[in-house]
């Protein structure tokens, strides 16, 4: 895990950029002599404006930085003033759920804002707020985006100017046919359930389940993903569980070792969560048990609930992404298999445009799009590549479509590279071999029993070359047709048949 490759360092650097966000706003508001539950506020608020902030542009970043507290403030109060109110507690706490899961139709944007909402729900249950509570801890969750976004866009600034290509999201309708509706309607179900059973488990710790059952659907699209999650999240709970007995329960709260764990804990969060969810939940629960040791309310048998109430949660998910509006993986990663061919398709037909002189035409942002829909496509395939996985036939036909379009995507990027090149252009062979990748992606996008099939690649015939880019491009387009052709037979078989080579 800590050995992965971290090209430009870039996860070491928002990892410390993150200790030391959240070690300003815990230091600003400690040195204030805001109460600790306060403090605690203001560290969670300047860790979620630094996790869930993902805009493309620093701009965008800013402006959703900025609207954080307009969001949450408000929800923050209303748990204020609904604390001892169990029934109108709950309703709000589900329309809460609702609304922050369906604001994920506007893009990151909308997800950050929802996500900061919930939590700000959340951090009311968690530290017992109450009314008159509220003027400190409005300061302290203003304090903590105020000590993020300083850290973020003034004191150490990590996003290039050239910012990556936003992540597409899956073509939606109206009403239930657009994910983020469907999606609020199953983290709906999933946090009523777990609120029930979790308050049946616990009258006081209810909301450990209901936090669970929200964070297995953040970031996944279909039925498999979620199971997946939810499995991921109870193994990374018991580890942090164990780690949290061995670790925060012998501290009996000591504040020095406390916050220096806990800082180790944010880096850990931040550093390991692109690269696995088990190992980022171990940070998160170790990081909670310790903030109880402060509160001065840990002991053992308070971890094995928060275990109990995991479990309960990530039941609650896999309920209802089984029974309520559910969409299929084989459905969710048809549809981001199409996105990899549509930028295939959009990459050749931008280089041919190069090749035959247009200056404007470019196929790099396509490449970069493609990696962008082949890492959310790896994503939705997860759960038929993982390890536990029974579905035999099904898992060898996403691994021959994963290891097709991998290669497409190596010989895309390598012709986007010599398209550059202007002594390889008005070359008429490189021109046609890429109107026969394109036709190629056609065909495979086509659907139906008696859809054309894809023809093997044509056959390079030796021509004199007036430069050596352009042997390599035509040889990168052979290599790119040969690779489409190997994905028409797991991409036209049925999702549950085997996948033929």
């Amino acid at each position: 895990m800590f050995m992965a490759p971290d090209p430009g360092l870039a996860r070491l650097r928002v990892s410390t950029r993150a200790v030391l966000g959240v070690g300003l706003a815990v230091a600003v508001t400690a040195v204030a002599g805001l109460p600790l539950p306060a403090v605690i506020a203001a560290g969670l608020a300047a860790l979620l404006a630094l996790f869930t902030v993902a805009d493309p542009t620093v701009r965008r970043q800013a402006v959703t930085t900025a609207a954080l507290p307009a969001v949450g403030l408000p929800v923050l109060a209303l748990a204020a003033e609904l604390h001892g109110r169990a029934g109108p507690r709950d309703a709000a706490f589900l329309a809460v759920v609702f609304c922050g899961v369906a604001a994920r139709r506007w893009g990151a944007r909308g997800n950050a804002l929802g996500i900061f909402a919930f939590m700000m729900f959340f951090a009311a249950q968690f530290l017992h707020a109450l009314p008159g509570e509220l003027p400190v801890l409005t300061a302290a969750v203003l304090t903590g985006v105020l000590a993020a976004a300083l850290v973020r866009f003034a004191v150490w600034p990590l996003e290039r100017r050239d910012p990556p290509p936003a992540a597409p999201t899956p073509p939606g309708g109206r009403g239930l046919a657009r994910p983020a509706t469907r999606q609020a309607f199953q983290a709906v179900v999933a946090c009523a359930f777990a609120l029930a059973v979790g308050q049946a488990v616990s009258g006081e710790r209810w909301y450990w389940a209901v936090g669970t059952a929200w964070w297995i659907f953040v970031n996944t699209a279909s039925r498999g993903e979620t199971l997946v999650r939810g499995f991921r999240r109870v193994l990374g709970t018991g580890c942090g569980i164990a780690a949290g007995l061995v670790v925060a329960v012998p501290l009996h709260g000591a504040p020095a070792p406390t916050a220096a764990l806990v800082a180790v804990c944010v880096f850990g969060i931040f550093y390991t969560a692109p690269l696995s969810y088990s190992w980022m939940m171990v940070c998160v629960t170790l990081m909670a048990g310790l903030l109880y040791g402060l509160l001065g309310v840990l002991h053992p048998g308070l971890l094995t609930l928060r275990l109990e109430q995991t479990a309960v949660g990530a039941m609650g998910a896999a309920l209802a992404v089984a029974v309520v509006l559910p969409v299929t993986t084989h459905a969710a990663s048809d549809t981001w298999v199409r996105g990899a061919l549509e930028c295939v398709r959009q990459c050749a037909a931008a280089s041919a445009r190069r090749l035959a002189g247009d200056p404007a035409a470019d196929p790099a942002p396509h490449v970069a799009e493609l990696e962008v829909v082949l890492g959310r496509l790896r994503m939705s395939v997860a759960p038929l590549l993982h390890p536990l996985s029974p579905l035999r036939a099904r898992r060898a036909r996403a691994r021959q479509i994963m290891v097709g379009l991998d290669d497409c995507a190596r010989q895309v990027r390598g012709l986007a590279e010599l398209a550059a090149d202007p002594d390889a252009s008005h070359d008429a062979r490189l021109i046609t071999a890429c109107r026969r990748v394109e036709t190629a992606v056609g065909r495979l996008m086509s659907t139906g029993p008696g859809a054309e099939q894809v023809a093997e690649p044509a056959a390079v015939t030796a021509h004199p070359a007036p430069h050596p880019s352009v042997d390599r491009a035509l040889a990168h387009l052979h290599d790119l047709e040969r690779s489409l052709a190997t994905l028409a037979a797991p991409l036209r078989g049925h999702p549950r048949a085997p996948a033929r080579v």
